[in-house]
């Protein structure tokens, strides 16, 4: 019988990448490796951490905590730990948690692949196995980050930026079209950075072109654009390449002068409202996502108050809101004192969704009555489930199609509906034809 092992995967996306890499080493090694799963019959576990803030570092730790007493009370033999986490705090967790058999960081999958006794094979290096569902998988186009927002804990964990070549990213993406992807999401730290490193200018618009002409990719949604220094030609790529999403996640943080410049971030408000200003005006139908992060050191209530209206004034079609997490290392940690209390961060993150939730509202009751095409991602007992090229899997809304009104579908198929009701954060639709 084959050894079974459990991988576990806890943060971003981009960690799930590195554990598809895992998987197809681990597979190659004559394994049989199941994911995220409490099969109990899987005697050996490999976790694969986040250490960005401190809910994630909580999160990794107390899985951690949970194998180590499985393994203590003979449910599991070995147990492994990668990522962000233990490249961070290796030395620390040694100490706290010795039931650990091994710890690694970001950049061992080989050794990961010879401590569980498998052999590292170099002809799959680029291979993965998709964790996903079977229609979309994230291609991740570098690694590392060279920006030096204040706040942030990446380029000390990950490193420099390091961009993938052309080459292996489209050998990639014809590898998961050839098993049935026909969602392509882009991700990296920086993703407007892409091909900086390589190519000495930034080429992301030229990639995206290149893996557009593959076969079976349908949509291509771009994640992470960093709006410092965004590039004008990737602007008329979103705009005139019918295979690109209509959607950019871009994440602006704030809009107060005070704060961007303690956050390090490289842009004003001036040149934020004129980009986004420029984006909506190129591309009338795209819909932007952004992250934004309240309680920054140095965010004054004016500073907010700037905010507040920034989201009321954009009425942006997706929205995230962080309360500040302070990063041990990072420039804010060691260079700024004037503190925000914990409640008052939580207050005003509420505050923030509060608004966006009542634009989200507004957003969606207009779309009642329209047409649109989706991608189906899953099927219960009361509705189909799909997503239009607006909203990217697992963190955006979904569109409930009225079972009744379907004909055949399947999931990973497209189809065509019409709006027949919407609440915040959903959809209702039924199924037409032409």
């Amino acid at each position: 019988m084959k050894t079974k092992i459990n991988i576990v995967t806890l943060g971003c996306s981009k960690n799930t990448v590195d554990s598809e890499y895992l998987i197809a080493q681990l597979a190659g090694s004559n394994f049989e490796v199941v994911h995220d799963s409490n099969d109990q019959s899987a005697k050996i576990v490999i976790v694969n951490t986040c250490g960005f803030i401190a809910d994630a570092r909580e999160e990794s730790i107390n899985t951690i905590l949970n194998f180590a007493r499985a393994k203590q009370e003979g449910i599991i033999d070995r147990l492994f730990v990668f990522g962000c986490l233990s490249e961070r705090y290796k030395p620390e967790l040694i100490k706290e948690i010795p039931e650990v058999n091994e710890f690694f960081g970001v950049k061992n999958l080989k050794d990961i692949v010879t401590a569980v006794g498998g052999n590292f094979r170099n002809e799959l290096a680029g291979e993965r196995s998709p964790t996903t569902a079977p229609h979309y998988a994230w291609l991740k186009i570098s690694e590392g980050c060279n920006q030096t927002c204040s706040y942030c804990a990446i380029p000390a964990i990950r490193g420099k930026y390091v961009s993938v070549p052309v080459e292996q990213l489209l050998s990639q993406t014809r590898k998961l079209a050839a098993k049935g992807v026909r969602e392509l999401l882009v991700i990296a730290q920086d993703t407007t950075y892409y091909g900086l490193d390589l190519y000495g200018k930034r080429t992301l618009a030229h990639l995206l072109a290149e893996l557009s002409k593959i076969d079976g990719v349908e949509w291509i949604r771009l994640h992470y654009a960093y709006p410092s220094s965004f590039p004008e030609n990737l602007v008329a790529e979103i705009r005139d390449n019918p295979k690109i999403c209509k959607y950019l996640d871009i994440p602006f943080q704030h809009i107060s002068n005070r704060v961007l410049n303690k956050m390090r971030r490289n842009i004003t408000s001036e040149e934020t409202y004129r980009l986004i200003e420029h984006l909506r005006k190129e591309i009338p139908d795209i819909a932007l996502r952004t992250t934004l992060l309240v309680g920054h050191p140095g965010e004054t209530d004016k500073a907010f108050d700037e905010l507040k209206q920034f989201v009321e004034t954009v009425r942006f079609e997706r929205l995230g809101v962080f309360p500040y997490s302070e990063e041990e290392g990072t420039w804010a940690a060691i260079n700024c004192s004037d503190r925000i209390s914990k409640t008052l961060k939580m207050e005003r993150a509420d505050e923030i969704m509060q608004i966006q939730n009542r634009i989200s509202t507004e957003i969606n009751a207009a779309k009642k009555g329209s047409t649109m095409k989706v991608i189906i991602d899953s099927i219960d007992n009361e509705y189909i489930i799909g997503r239009t090229e607006h909203d990217s899997p697992e963190i955006d809304q979904e569109v409930l199609i009225a079972r009744d009104t379907t004909t055949n579908l399947r999931v990973g198929n497209f189809a065509t509906v019409e709006i027949t009701d919407a609440n915040d954060y959903d959809l209702f639709a039924r199924q037409i034809f032409r």
